[in-house]
């Protein structure tokens, strides 16, 4: 769960514009049908199952525009959750439960939904050394959010930005002329506290890779046989991640090749929403 301080300071921006950008100057309907202020309550109906994540964003959502809002939750982030149950009530002003009720939604289905399908290909690398990471391919200004529910679903976050770690790609490689080129002058650039990972495509620039002192080498887009060779041919000297055309049904395989880390990042832009509704409105006593 993301605590106080962390929600003010790196997440409640991020839910404030979306809650401009749905809500420019008023919310005309909830206006329109509650003219005063009122109390009430809407109950959060599970209509698909899954893993629930964002329990804590979702009510962060309703207390931006009424601070007295509450929401009693019968779930925690990360619990799994059936069909037509009832996953808690948000209590507060209709108008803004009214206002409030889709960017909720929104951030709440879709941090569920990377739980569960992160969960899933979680399941696959059980009782394999390998470890299951993240992308940077998430949706823009969603990072935070879909970062944290890779997490609640069971993987491991790989770096969160570029100011985060030295991780040398195919285009890095060309600009500095070679693997070696590459990793020495990130090695001379780079905090003395950063790894150096580098990004392979051949046996070849594997080799080189290792000579060089890489601390991590991607296996980029290789089939399981090279990978298999590649991590033979590190032997232990750098820790190794998998990388490219990563699908739930090639992940015991992968693990299978030795690899200390699979990176994929259907985890984030290719999970579906899962389904979520507010129901149930009705005014209560102030």
């Amino acid at each position: 769960m993301l605590n106080g301080v962390t929600m003010k300071i790196n997440v409640d921006e991020y839910i404030l514009h979306t809650l401009k950008e749905d809500i420019t100057y008023e919310d005309v309907s909830a206006n329109a049908v509650m003219p005063e202020n009122k109390q009430g309550r809407a109950e959060l109906i599970c209509k698909q199952s899954g893993i629930i994540c964002g329990l804590d964003v979702f009510e962060r959502t309703f207390k931006l525009l009424d601070e007295n809002s509450r929401f009693e939750c019968n779930f925690n982030d990360g619990d799994e959750v059936k069909k037509g149950e009832i996953v808690g009530v948000i209590y507060g002003d209709i108008k803004a439960l009214l206002s409030a009720e889709r960017t909720a939604l929104n951030y709440l289905q879709r941090m569920s939904g990377i739980a569960t399908i992160t969960r899933e290909y979680a399941n696959e690398l059980e009782g394999y050394k390998t470890v299951l990471l993240d992308t940077r391919k998430t949706t823009p200004n969603m990072r935070p959010f879909e970062k944290h529910a890779v997490k609640v679903g069971g993987g491991t976050n790989h770096r969160y930005n570029l100011s985060d770690g030295v991780l040398l790609k195919d285009n890095h490689i060309g600009a500095a002329g070679s693997v070696k080129k590459a990793i020495e002058l990130a090695r001379e650039y780079a905090p003395f506290v950063r790894k150096i990972e580098i990004e392979t495509e051949t046996l070849e620039q594997v080799k080189e890779a290792v000579e060089a002192g890489a601390d991590i080498i991607m296996l980029d887009n290789m089939d399981n046989e090279t990978m298999k060779k590649a991590v033979e041919i590190i032997d232990g000297r750098a820790e190794t991640e998998c990388s490219g055309n990563v699908t739930k049904e090639r992940l015991k395989s992968i693990a299978e090749t030795g690899v200390d880390f699979v990176s994929c990042g259907a985890l984030t832009h290719s999970a579906p929403i899962m389904d979520l509704s507010l129901k149930n409105l009705r005014p209560t006593e102030d």
